[in-house]
């Protein structure tokens, strides 16, 4: 009996723990992403007079440059920390929105949009690195997928909201839209500041019985080749292909939508619909770990998006509004179980910096993918665009599958190994509460 109550106790505390981590974590992804201007920048940049392929070089731009600055900052990140990279992230992002608001030279955009890019990777890694390592700290790892995913959840349907709210809001005028959405990244800001300690990689908080032993082998790059077994690298790849076919699906789903001959006004339900579908599905994520697990919910989910795009290139309105409604929030549920085996895969003291190089690797080949599917759309139409596009996803798929299950136990036994290190963090932490 002493015993269950001991467990019982120390259960209760670790949920404490956690929910005293992610109280202000929740608060920070409501703000910051309540970006107003997410789902009308488009018709923005148009007003200012930028053609489409403008458009498409400064969206291109940011995803590239984002990329290329994840290394740079992913070092900073560890080095200097976590919380500091993500305040100068959001505050560089906010500047850049005002920027855009306040110019209308197309040079100027160009250079706002390099600088929103960089912000995004100064955010990029250092936001799930600070949190998973929070949760190491208090000993509440074991919840991080579930957590996780309601952080995700909260994101992604405050995006619905605000990009409802955005189209409103312009009719008062941009300059509401843009300013409203730079002052919540400065209230995210705000939030982070005076709720959430610092961490930086030197804390090593996940690895302290080898801290001694790797004390040598300081650099990131000599912690990546470590971990870089086949089955993680290949994992990398596959995931950025995900993303490199979700990311431009709903984005490139507006024009799909509108050339099938969607109104306006159903553009922008549907796009918003499918923020809140794309949010609520992470719930699922915890439940799909313990159950299916990511060796097979990864070809799942490609499978899906390319079955998505396929239906888009019927040309149906509707169908292709089941279709991106029924199938988005798929690979959401997916990306926060790859996010969790990313974490465990990886040492705390080179976390952010190894993170960044996996979102490098996502930003570049999502650069690409808006690249490569907006010379489908213009070549062969929309709807027969989006369906060649599916070759992507399927291209994963083959990749993915051919890969040994024992390679994939690999990936698991870092995991086994790092949660064995937790747990004993976590009685630790729990013991020390008490006091």
């Amino acid at each position: 009996m002493t015993g269950t109550t001991e467990a019982l106790g120390g259960s209760a505390a670790v949920d404490d723990a956690a929910r005293s981590v992610t109280r202000p974590f929740y608060v920070y992804a409501v703000l910051a992403n309540s970006l107003f201007q997410r789902g009308v920048f488009v018709l923005f940049l148009q007003q200012r007079g930028f053609s489409a392929g403008q458009v498409a070089l400064l969206q291109t731009l940011l995803y590239l440059v984002s990329g290329l600055a994840e290394l740079p900052t992913g070092v900073i990140a560890d080095r200097v920390g976590r919380r500091a990279s993500i305040v100068i992230g959001q505050v560089l992002i906010a500047g850049c929105l005002l920027g855009q608001v306040a110019f209308s030279n197309y040079w100027v955009f160009l250079v706002l949009f390099i600088g929103q890019g960089v912000g995004m990777a100064c955010v990029s890694g250092s936001d799930t690195a600070l949190l998973y390592d929070l949760l190491v700290r208090r000993g509440a790892t074991a919840s991080y997928v579930k957590i996780n995913s309601r952080f995700t959840m909260l994101g992604t349907v405050t995006s619905g909201v605000a990009i409802a709210l955005g189209g409103q809001l312009q009719q008062f005028s941009w300059g509401i839209v843009y300013v409203g959405s730079a002052s919540c990244l400065v209230l995210a800001v705000v939030v982070l500041m005076s709720r959430v300690p610092e961490i930086r990689g030197a804390d090593a908080v996940d690895e302290q019985d080898g801290a001694e032993k790797e004390h040598g082998d300081a650099t990131a790059w000599r912690a990546m080749l470590r971990i870089a077994t086949p089955a993680l690298v290949t994992l990398v790849v596959v995931s950025g292909l995900m993303h490199a076919t979700l990311t431009p699906y709903i984005i490139f789903t507006q024009k799909t939508l509108s050339d099938q001959g969607a109104g306006t006004a159903l553009v922008s339900v549907v796009i918003s619909a499918g923020f809140f579908v794309g949010g609520l599905t992470p719930l699922l994520s915890d439940r799909a770990d313990r159950r299916i697990g990511y060796r097979v919910i990864v070809p799942v989910s490609l499978l899906t998006l390319a079955v998505a795009l396929g239906l888009s290139g019927l040309g149906l309105v509707w169908v292709t509004i089941a279709a991106f409604l029924v199938l988005v929030g798929i690979p959401e549920i997916t990306a926060v179980i790859v996010d969790n085996v990313f974490n465990k895969a990886v040492p705390s003291r080179h976390r952010a910096s190894l993170l960044s190089v996996i979102a490098f690797v996502e930003s570049a080949l999502i650069g690409i993918g808006y690249l490569v599917l907006g010379a489908l759309m213009d070549g062969m139409g929309s709807s027969v665009g989006m369906a060649t596009y599916a070759a992507v996803p399927l291209l994963a798929c083959l990749l993915w599958l051919p890969l040994p299950a024992s390679d994939g136990a690999v990936i698991a036994t870092i995991s086994a190994k790092r949660d064995g290190n937790n747990r004993a963090t976590e009685k630790t932490s729990v013991i020390g509460r008490d006091d």
